[in-house]
C-alpha cells in the first residue's frame, strides 16, 4: 500500500517562510509525476506545484515568483516552499502523485494534508 505524508506545516506570520514536504512510502517502484494542491474553508481545491518525472515543474501564477517545487528521487520525497507567504495562502495543503506499486502499474494517491496558517 502506497502512502503519502506530508509534513512541515503550521503558523507563520505574513512574509513568512515554510517548506512542506511529502514522502511516499510502501512498495514503490517509481514515483512519477506529484503535485501540491490546496483547499482554503469554503473554497475549491485548486494546483498550486506540480513536477514532472524529469524535473520540469508548473507554478500556479497565484504563487508564481513566491513558490517553488522540487524533489528528490532518491527519497521519493517533494518539496514546496513557500516564501512572502500572505493570508490568503491560509489552507490545507494536500500532496498528490502517480505512483508504480508494480511495472506498468501507475495509480494516484493523495496525502491527508497539512495545514497551513498565515496570520499576525
Amino acid at each position: 500500500q502506497v502512502q503519502l505524508v506530508e509534513s512541515g506545516g503550521g503558523l507563520v506570520q505574513p512574509g513568512g517562510s515554510l517548506r512542506l514536504s511529502c514522502e511516499a512510502s510502501g512498495i514503490i517502484v517509481s514515483v512519477y509525476s506529484m503535485r501540491w494542491y490546496r483547499q482554503a474553508p469554503g473554497k475549491e481545491r485548486e494546483l498550486v506545484a506540480a513536477i514532472g518525472f524529469s524535473g520540469g515543474t508548473n507554478i500556479a501564477d497565484s504563487v508564481k515568483g513566491r513558490f517553488a517545487i522540487s524533489k528528490d528521487n532518491a527519497k521519493k520525497t517533494a518539496y514546496l516552499q513557500m516564501n512572502s507567504l500572505k493570508p490568503e495562502d491560509t489552507a490545507v495543503y494536500y500532496c498528490n502523485a502517480d505512483v508504480a506499486d508494480r511495472p506498468n502499474n501507475v495509480r494516484n494517491y493523495w496525502g491527508q494534508g497539512t495545514q497551513v496558517t498565515v496570520t499576525v
